[in-house]
């Protein structure tokens, strides 16, 4: 009865005029964004922040949420027909999908991934319905020591956003700290590496760390590696499957959507291991494996399905316990702190109505990807004609537009600026700029309940460790760094081992190269 009466209060939020119009917006947006290689959701939820501190918090999260899953949706349309995927997860789709359109089955392709994102999205909502409230009132229990730890083992899962070294990804976590520490210390005030500064009092600004890291830093990485591209749009026709293509992806549809939506809940790029382990069971459990990679419909099935569920699910760490599992994610936590909203299980309690609006907003969303995408291919395709040489300048003064109005400050220009230059020579150096942001979200967290387990225990270490969900949470924080590590240590091994193995088979004045 309970969860009726609170549905009741989610769809008549989400059900607004303006809150349907935003989230509209949201999902254009994210169509867009999917469908141009190069931008992504998370510069652009980054770029877009300033705009939405006047916002009303629920169509500000409903806005910025609908670009999320909107850019999932939009990286399948170019992926299909010209085999350029607009978001990494599209990549898979890419695989069949492209093949499926060279054989004149572009239709059924993009029909495909509309129906499977819709179903997986619907029951992705449904368990964001189920499992969310459960799960903050088992959070209500969390204390200081529980929060702390779950900080810890957030951050340390944080890794697996990095695709390269270990070391390096530790290395930005500790980056991100450090900048959340900036300003007056929270118990005393006492200004901390402020520089005698006064517009570091407060702290450094949030959007500047993200609109230039993500923003500014992965425009000028996309203008070093610009391409010539030509595109050529062919009329799309049989938006639709015959009976025989239908039945045929049920199974995996339902596979994609169970898997998508167990590993979204996950640390870490949910949505791009879900779409890359749905297309290999797929694979594995089809009695005619030899035709993927040459136009089987139930590859594009499953990692659609599989990363539009994801999607969704990746929303249940944050408006449960406050912890962010992606980037994306991290942002819309700024968003929420910004918004004058404590992240964490009371967030269900004391904001029923953005709780509930934007899950069932998410439904809604949906349904306007299916309604908005299919008329309107050939106009996203035609977008891939705009040479970036014009797009970038016009995205980047609405970014600074937006960041100089928080304040009319022109420090938060210089600021995007420098964090931008900061993240290229960081991308560079082959470090991962998601781990850096992260830190910077959770720091100050990660510090306010330090400090209080410390003051209730009295200054006794040990209060982490006698606690069991405590205890729970730091040994799974140190599992998994080391099954991170595992791997790099193994390769190490292996090198070693080979080293000796042609040192031992080496003549006496034969130099080996290992």
């Amino acid at each position: 009865m309970e969860l009726l009466e609170n549905l009741r209060l989610g769809l008549e939020t989400a059900l607004r005029l303006e809150n349907l119009l935003y989230c509209l917006i949201g999902v254009a947006l994210g169509t867009a964004v999917g469908v141009l290689p190069g931008i992504g959701p998370t510069a652009t939820i980054a770029m877009l922040l300033p705009i939405t501190f006047n916002f009303e918090p629920v169509s500000a999260l409903i806005m910025l949420a609908g670009i999320y899953y909107g850019a999932q949706y939009g990286g399948s349309t170019t992926a299909i027909l010209i085999n350029l995927p607009g978001e990494t997860s599209a990549a898979v789709t890419a695989i069949d999908g492209h093949e499926m359109a060279k054989q004149g089955r572009a239709g059924p392709a993009l029909a495909t991934a509309a129906l499977g994102s819709f179903f997986a999205g619907t029951v992705g909502t449904i368990v964001l319905v189920l499992f969310a409230p459960p799960l903050a009132r088992v959070a209500l229990s969390f204390g200081p020591p529980e929060y702390f730890s779950l900080v810890v083992l957030g951050l340390i899962a944080s890794v697996a956003l990095a695709h390269g070294s270990i070391v390096k990804a530790l290395a930005m976590i500790v980056l991100g700290l450090l900048l959340g520490t900036v300003g007056q210390d929270i118990y005393t005030g006492t200004p901390r590496f402020t520089f005698g500064a006064r517009e570091l009092f407060g702290g450094i600004n949030f959007v500047s760390v993200a609109v230039g890291v993500f923003g500014v830093a992965e425009i000028l990485r996309n203008l070093e590696d610009e391409q010539t591209r030509t595109v050529m749009v062919k009329k799309v026709q049989n938006l639709w499957l015959t009976m025989k293509e239908f039945r045929s992806i049920i199974r995996p549809v339902l596979r994609g959507t169970a898997l998508g939506s167990a590993l979204g809940i996950l640390p870490g790029l949910g949505h791009i291991l879900a779409a890359f382990a749905s297309y290999s069971v797929e694979k594995r459990v089809s009695k005619h494996p030899e035709t993927f990679g040459h136009g089987a419909i139930e590859g594009v099935a499953g990692p659609e399905s599989a990363n539009n569920a994801a999607a969704q699910t990746s929303f249940i760490p944050l408006l449960t316990l406050g912890l962010p599992a992606n980037p994306v994610m991290a942002l819309m936590l700024g968003a929420i702190i910004i918004q004058g909203i404590a992240p964490g299980p009371n967030v269900i309690k004391d904001e029923p109505a953005l709780f509930w609006g934007l899950i069932v907003s998410m439904w809604v969303g949906n349904l306007f990807l299916v309604l908005l995408n299919l008329p309107l291919i050939g106009i996203w395709v035609k977008m891939l004609t705009i040479p970036y040489r014009v797009l970038f300048p016009a995205i980047i003064a609405f970014a600074v537009i937006g960041s100089f109005s928080l304040g009319l400050n022109a420090y938060h220009v210089y600021a995007i600026a420098f964090f931008g230059i900061l993240g290229y020579f960081l991308i560079k150096l082959g470090c991962e700029p998601a781990p850096l942001l992260l830190g910077f979200v959770l720091g100050p967290l990660l510090e306010e309940h330090l400090r209080r387990a410390m003051i209730i225990s009295r200054g006794d270490p040990s209060v982490f460790v006698t606690r069991p969900i405590s205890l729970t949470l730091l040994v799974l924080a140190v599992g998994a760094l080391v099954i991170t590590a595992l791997p790099a240590i193994r390769r190490k091994r292996e090198i070693v081992l080979r080293t000796r193995m042609l040192c031992d088979h080496a003549q006496p004045n034969q130099r080996v190269i290992p």
